[in-house]
């Protein structure tokens, strides 16, 4: 799939922009199609961050801190890959185009690993918890070379700023869905195999298949759409990421985002403990929380499109991070209100996350247009491997920065497969790692976004005039 030495600047095969209708609307089937590899990112984005940490503490009896170490190091590994997975797929040249093969190759490799991290080869014990964590090391490598091409893009799909957004509002309607059947399905499948090592790995059979139908889903569906062009980039990844830093507008919606994943992922990594330690379900209370997490989601999904639209993205953005931070502060009362009165609370959250997965997505591509238009390349690999390494050290941070917490507060660990009785210090802080932390990680960071000055004008502006240098050089190429 790589390229020969000498072939950069080449146009990746497959259509270019110039295939797109004039009004720059891509066909339907495009927007499902590459909605549905959100099955992909949904399932391994939510998963993991919601079960591997309880798998460690509660089925192999790993304790709460060493537990927090495993599923960070891993993630954090991806910080390293990420950036080499954009450039690598900036640099590629297939039939298929630079992104689908990774579509398809790297999405059955993850669906693979992903089962195997819960395979329990060695049973309990510290054979175990290693494997799990190299399982994990593997999985979280194939993840980046399916994420990074997949969020690349959107950017190389289509130039038009508002489509942009509507192409953002199906693949997070299909990730919303996704977390809600994952993150409420399964720790269903987990029971239903019989709890404990039998039971997590059904589980992760089930998710398997869900990477699998997402990754063959959106290497298909998205045959049809335009590849556009990856341009000749620059010589090192060194200098690559000296020209994303030098994009102010990036720079600030990433540092929100990442911090604003680290509170999310904190949310989901504290799910089954909140669930069992405060609501007092360990049943059906995951279920309910996922499905008053995600399903307003789904229904306020327009509303949101609707909202960016009349007040622009960053503002929406900003509303979408106070309502998660309010509602994550507001379960502080948890243990003293109607658990219906929580339930409700958690759907108001799920309110916010809807709204700031899309805008957050919608703007990283205006800043890859950005970019392109400043500096006259499209790298749009670099800016996604930064941005998904970004997301994934968020969302690793989460479930370790719960685990420090659960340790510090002396939850204790089990191997039955079954929660062990905790002390009020411990049930203390599976509340405040479910309430005060994300809290802190959800609000303050919408402060960084007053950098954020990439408005439809200054973008258009932007482009513009790169359109007018382009132009002045070919004329200045056909003068004898």
């Amino acid at each position: 799939m790589n390229q020969p030495p000498g072939a950069a600047g080449l146009p990746a095969a497959g259509p270019d922009a110039a295939s797109l209708p004039a009004d720059g609307r891509l066909p339907r089937p495009v927007h499902a199609g590459y909605a549905l590899g959100s099955l992909a990112t949904g399932a391994f984005g939510t998963v993991p961050g919601l079960l591997l940490l309880p798998y460690l503490t509660d089925t192999l009896g790993v304790a709460a801190g060493l537990a927090a170490l495993l599923v960070l190091l891993p993630k954090a590994w991806d910080v390293l890959v990420n950036p080499v997975a954009g450039r690598i797929s900036d640099r590629t040249r297939s039939r298929w185009g630079a992104r689908r093969p990774y579509l398809l190759v790297a999405g059955l490799a993850l669906a693979v690993l992903f089962a195997a991290i819960f395979a329990a080869p060695f049973g309990n014990g510290p054979a175990a918890a290693v494997y799990v964590a190299l399982a994990f090391l593997a999985t979280a490598t194939a993840f980046a070379f399916f994420q990074v091409p997949y969020v690349a893009m959107p950017a190389e799909m289509t130039d038009d700023y508002a489509e942009r957004t509507r192409l953002m509002t199906w693949r997070i309607a299909v990730l919303a869905l996704t977390i809600l059947v994952s993150g409420a399905v399964a720790p269903l499948v987990v029971t239903a195999g019989g709890d404990g090592v039998p039971g997590h790995r059904w589980m992760g059979l089930f998710v398997a298949a869900l990477i699998v139908i997402g990754a063959v889903g959106a290497f298909l569906g998205t045959r049809s759409a335009p590849a556009g062009v990856v341009g000749a980039s620059e010589p090192t990844l060194r200098a690559q990421l000296a020209v994303a830093a030098a994009n102010r507008p990036f720079r600030a919606l990433l540092v929100c985002f990442v911090v604003q994943s680290a509170g999310v992922a904190t949310i989901l990594a504290g799910v089954n403990y909140f669930a069992g330690q405060i609501l007092r379900d360990e049943q059906s209370g995951p279920t309910l929380l996922f499905a008053c997490f995600v399903g307003p989601a789904l229904l306020v999904m327009p509303l949101w499109s609707r909202v960016g639209a009349r007040v622009g993205k960053r503002s929406a953005l900003v509303a979408a991070g106070l309502i998660l931070a309010a509602g994550a502060l507001a379960l502080v009362a948890a243990p003293v209100l109607p658990p219906v009165v929580v339930y409700l609370v958690v759907a108001v959250l799920g309110v916010g996350y809807a709204g700031q997965q899309v805008f957050a997505l919608a703007m990283l591509p205006d800043c890859i247009a950005y970019d392109t238009a400043r500096t006259g390349r499209r790298q749009a690999g670099v800016f996604t491997g930064l941005w998904t390494a970004g997301e994934t050290l968020g969302l690793a941070l989460g479930p370790g920065v719960y685990g420090l917490v659960l340790q510090l507060a002396g939850y204790v660990s089990s191997d039955t497969g079954t929660a062990a009785a905790q002390s009020d210090t411990a049930r203390m802080g599976v509340l405040l790692g479910f309430t005060i932390i994300p809290a802190l990680l959800l609000g303050p960071p919408i402060l960084l976004l007053r950098r954020y000055t990439l408005t439809p004008a200054v973008l258009a502006s932007a482009q513009g005039q790169h359109l007018t240098a382009v132009g002045r050089i070919e004329k200045g190429t056909r003068t004898p």
